[in-house]
Order: structure tokens, then sequence, then C-alpha cells
């Protein structure tokens, strides 16, 4: 806040009715009771603007409102008339209030969004979603820059580009973005330690700078390229490429003129799946909203340096009686209370106070941010592409089980996810003494357990030691993401998931770690779930990278429903094992033999009692056999005595 900052006034004062004394509980609540404490205050209260708090008996902030005039918008809560019937129930649950004065209405309503993002006062209108939003980082503190996600404080040396709608989105991007510029994402401890290329060379999405692939000049120009691209140049940076093409076409050098041609192409790509876009719009955010069945849904889109950074769905907390103009006014304010607003905020509806939220806006942003609500033209188009968008997601929302959905952002909460996962896969092995070892992956999502897309993969390692859960668990995961990466490089099959969770402990999850480093994986969620001392349900312990190990509270529905999916997996991978056991058991010697079917293995058996005296038989008794030939015969005694 550029502003000086605001004095604050605490005003506590209680008011006791006959019937109450100290050391008796408080009185029920009472509209005459509440008028009686606001009546109160009002006596105290000075004209200037500021920030007002209702606090209830038990101390919890009830509402939290901004004035132009303390003294008359408080007076408002006294008047027998005009007030609805939510607000005349917050009326008589106040028994004291709070304020803090401010030198301009500007500050206080700054200080207003700043107080309901971290009161969530019952009564007001609640932005639920309060996560930061990530960025596209290329570092600056490594001879080899990387390409990665980036969250929190941006205090590492680099260039940023952002802010992204999602995880998702910077993913989505990162991805489509390696196919033109093919830089490394893998960590630097990773970059450190290869000896060879990894999959995303092979797949042509890095150049394996780690193992010398590609000069460090040549190296630097994809740099480069990369920048000018993120920061909206992208024509100069296709046009460069042409060139480069040409030239290299010209002195026949073709392998090199295709790696160019296969990188204008996958530039093309990128741009044309930013559907609706102008490429004119610069730095913007568009804001649409659509409201059925008493919710609302506000969609975000991020529009920076020409480029569409992806949407996200809001749903904030309100009253019915709340007008969509005030449910945007309120959501504007406490959705850039702590993130930078761009200099363009597009809104498919106008909102209260417009031109307050705007010096708000540029008090935070140190310079001018206007809000406009188009009737017409391109932009309008992508006012109403927001709203359409709402109206799909809310309509999601409608039709999911509340259940499910509350379970699903419970996971999401406890792992730390950006948003509620789509996509759950459960992994878990199964073998005895290292026999028969086979490796299962189960998945859920909002429609819950999704049992045709459940997987077995049969160990095909040959060099494991019986029993090496980690080896087992290494060649399971390497087959399912390296098919992903080939099959579906732009996660648009739906197949990609958003957790694996590894039935398992710290060691399974460094396991999975490896493996996605290794295939350069970067935008899955990991964790592992450890079964509890002596293997209680109840007492089991989660392991998420880069956190202390931890524990949820027995009685916790996230609990039980995470337990069922690790239950389920096991469940899965223990009747497969069964399974090929079974089968394998239900073999004998005379399947290995060319041409033993199963009527002729029948009657074999039925003339010799068991394979055993098949073993043992002579030509002629073979030859005296139903159905067996004279070649049979010879196939099935040379099968047994060629050793002799």
């Amino acid at each position: 806040m550029t502003a000086a900052q605001p004095e604050i006034q605490r005003s506590r004062h209680r008011v006791v009715s006959g019937t109450e004394s100290a050391g008796t509980e408080p009185a029920a609540p009472s509209v005459t009771r509440g008028r009686d404490v606001i009546r109160t205050h009002l006596k105290l209260l000075p004209n200037s603007p500021g920030v007002y708090r209702m606090v209830d008996a038990k101390g919890q902030v009830l509402y939290v409102g901004k004035a132009k005039s303390l003294k008359k918008r408080v007076a408002s809560y006294a008047n027998s008339t005009g007030l609805t019937t939510r607000i005349l129930g917050m009326v008589a649950s106040t028994v004291d209030m709070e304020f803090i004065t401010t030198h301009t209405e500007v500050e206080a309503l700054l200080l207003e969004s700043n107080l309901i993002k971290e009161l969530k006062p019952r009564y007001n209108i609640l932005l639920r979603d309060d996560k930061s939003f990530p960025y596209i980082l290329i570092t600056g503190d490594h001879d080899w820059a990387q390409i990665t996600k980036h969250r929190g404080a941006r205090n590492r040396p680099g260039e940023y580009f952002g802010p992204f709608a999602s995880a998702g989105a910077v993913n989505e991007t990162i991805n489509a973005l390696q196919r033109a510029f093919p830089l490394r994402s893998c960590s630097d401890s990773v970059f450190a330690s290869r000896t060879r290329p990894c999959l995303q060379y092979q797949i042509r999405r890095c150049t394996a700078p780690c193992v010398d692939r590609i000069g460090r000049e040549d190296y630097d120009r994809i740099v480069h390229e990369a920048r000018d691209f993120l920061s909206g140049r992208s024509r100069r940076t296709q046009e460069e490429l042409s060139e480069r093409m040409q030239e290299a076409s010209a002195s026949l050098e073709f392998e090199t003129a295709a790696v160019y041609r296969d990188r204008i192409r996958a530039l093309t790509q990128i741009q044309a799946r930013q559907g609706i876009n102008i490429p004119t719009l610069g730095e913007a955010d568009v804001v649409g909203v659509y409201r059925d069945a008493g919710q609302t849904c506000i969609q975000v889109f991020f529009f920076r340096s020409g480029q569409n950074y992806g949407n996200r769905a809001y749903f904030p907390a309100h009253a019915k009686s709340d007008t969509i103009e005030e449910v945007l006014s309120a959501f504007i304010g406490q959705f850039y209370a702590d993130k930078p607003p761009p200099r363009l905020v597009l809104t498919s509806h106008g909102i209260e106070g417009r031109d307050l939220v705007e010096q708000a806006l540029g008090v935070r942003a140190g310079r001018r941010v206007d809000i406009r609500a188009p009737r017409r033209g391109a932009k309008r188009q992508l006012v109403e592409h927001a709203v359409d968008n709402g109206r799909e997601a809310l309509a999601r929302r409608l039709a999911e089980s509340a259940s499910q959905r509350r379970l699903l952002e419970g996971v999401a909460r406890t792992f730390g996810l950006e948003a509620s996962p789509e996509r759950i896969e459960v992994y878990d092995n199964s073998h005895i003494r290292g026999s028969e070892a086979l490796g299962a992956m189960i998945v859920a999502g909002a429609e819950g357990l999704l049992k045709n897309q459940y997987r077995k993969f049969n160990i095909k390692r040959s060099d494991l030691t019986p029993g090496d859960d980690y080896g087992m668990m290494t060649e399971v995961l390497t087959r399912r993401f390296s098919r992903l990466l080939r099959e579906d490089e732009d996660r648009e099959g739906g197949q990609w998931p958003d957790l694996v969770l590894i039935d398992g402990g710290a060691g399974h999850l460094r396991t999975a770690g490896q493996v996605f480093a290794d295939l350069g994986v970067t935008d899955v969620a990991l964790a592992a779930i450890a079964k509890g001392p002596n293997r209680n349900a109840g007492r089991e312990t989660f392991h998420v990278q880069g956190q202390p190990a931890f524990s949820l509270e027995t009685n916790d529905s996230v609990l039980y429903f995470l337990q069922r999916l690790r239950d389920e997996a096991h469940r899965y991978a223990i009747g497969g094992h069964r399974a090929k056991r079974s089968h394998k058991l239900g073999r004998s010697a005379l399947d290995e033999i060319p041409g033993i079917g199963a009527k002729r293995k029948r009657a074999l058996l039925h003339h010799f009692g068991s394979v055993r005296s098949v073993e043992r038989a002579g030509l002629a008794d073979l030859e005296a056999v139903e159905g067996v030939s004279q070649r049979v015969a010879k196939s099935i005694y040379d099968h047994f005595h060629s050793g002799d």
C-alpha cells in the first residue's frame, strides 16, 4: 500500500442485558439486543472511512465491512426496517464490534479484502480457493538453463513468465514448449548425475546437454528463442527458425533442416491450441460469471504476452439474495488481495463501485488498472467464452456426488494438490518369495472406482532378486509412464493421473521419484501410504516428496477413502497373483510339447494315469493311445528323453 498506513481504533464494548450477569451463559440471540450493541458503539464512531467487524458471543467475526463513513454505515444496522432476514440474523448474533479507521475509502477497501481472506466471516461473500499461481521459470543460476514450474517467492535467479491459471496449465505449456524449444526440465542434481540421455531426449523434448549432445552456443540460442516466445515475440521466433531451415536445406544439411521443420511445426501447433484469443490483448484477465440453482461459478482466464495462460473456476460462498454484481465485486477484491492485478480486467457484468475498485487495484499494482465490461466485439467474445466455461463447470459441480467431491477435495488438501484430482492411480505388487511376481494399478476419479481402466503388469525382468519390491515397482512405473509419454505426450487422452499413490513407505516413494526423474515426468504428484505399526488400520503413515511423513486423524473420512483405495489395489494385485499361480499349477510338462492340445493331453492322462507314467512310456506304448500318431508319439518321446 503506497498511502500512509491506516490508523487503528479498536473499540470493544459488551452490552449486558438485565437477565445476564458475569459468569453466566450469554443470552440467546436477540435483534433488539444486537441493535443495542450497535447503538452503543455509534456514540463513539467518526464520519471517516474505515472497516468494521461484527463479533458473536464466541468471539468469532460474523462480518467484515468497509465504509466511506463508519458512523453512517453502522447506523443502518440499527434501523428497524430495510434489513433482510439474513442480516437481521447477523445483527441478532452480534455482541461486540471492532473498528479500524483509514485515511481513504480505497485503503478501507484494501483492508476489508485482506481481513475477509484472513478471517473468513460467515456472513461475507467468500472466495474459498486462495492458492497462489504458478509461473514458468527459465533459470539463470546454472550454465545450462532449465525450464521449470515455479510457485512461491520469486527469489531464484532467472526469468519468470505468468501467472498461469494452474499447475496443469503450466505443465501443458512446458510440454508443448519442449517440442519447439527442447530445453532440459530435469533438476540440477539429476542433470549432474546423468551418464546417458533420458527418455526426453529419445522423444526429442530435450537436447541432452547433460551428456554433451549439444554445444553451449546452440543451447543458449534455444533458450533465447524460448524467452522471445514467452514474451510475446512468437512471430519473430518463427521467422528466424524458418530462415535457418532454408539455410540448412540450401547447404544440403537435410537432417538439420528437418529438425527446424519439426520445431516450426510444434510452434504452429502451440499457437493453434490457444483457442479463442486476441494477439493484441497483451496483459489481461477475463472474468465470466454464471449462476444457477443459487450457486455461482466465476471463470478467470489469464492472458499474458498475447497468449492464453489457462483458466480456473471458482465457486464463492454467498447468500442467495446476493446479486451477481455484489458477488463479482467481492470476488475481485479478494482475488487480487495477494496477487498482482493485470493492466486490464474484462468482466461479464458491471461491478459495484467500479471506480473505487480500480483505484484500490491501482494502489496494489503501482500503476493504473482498468476494469471493463465489454458489450460487443472480440473482447465481448472472450467474456462470453468465459461465461460458457462457467456454465459447464457449474453443471459438472451440481452433477457430482457431493460426498465424492468432498473426499477428493480432502485428498487435494492432504497432499497439497493444485485442485481436486480427476484421476488417481494406486500401485501395488504381489508375489510369493519372488515367484509369479505381478504389479497392479487401480484407478479412481469423481465417479468412484474406474474398474475398466485397471491394469496388471507381469514382471518380466529376469535380473531381479526374488522379492525385490523396489525393482518390481521400478519396472511397473517405467512401463506405464514410458507408454504414456509415447502415446499421449500432449496429455489430451485423459489417461494421465493427477496423483500416483504407492502402497509402501519412504523407500517406495524414492523409487517412484527416481523413475519419474529418469523419464522427465514432472507434472504428476507422488505419495506413498505405509501400514501402521503391527499393520494396524487407522495408523497409516503418508510420505510426500519434500515433506516429513505425517498421519491423519483416525476418524478422518479422507483416511478411510485412501485406505479403501490402498485395499482395492492390494485386492486386485493379490487376485491377479493367485490367478497367475493357479494357471501355472494347472499346467504340466505335456503343455510344453508342440502339437499336444487339450484333447490329446486328456487322452494321454486317461491312458497312462499321470504325467510321470507318460514320461516313462515307450514309443510303442505312446502310439497305442487314441489320437496319437506315430509322429506325435515320437515328439512326446523325444521331449522326455532328449537328454538321454
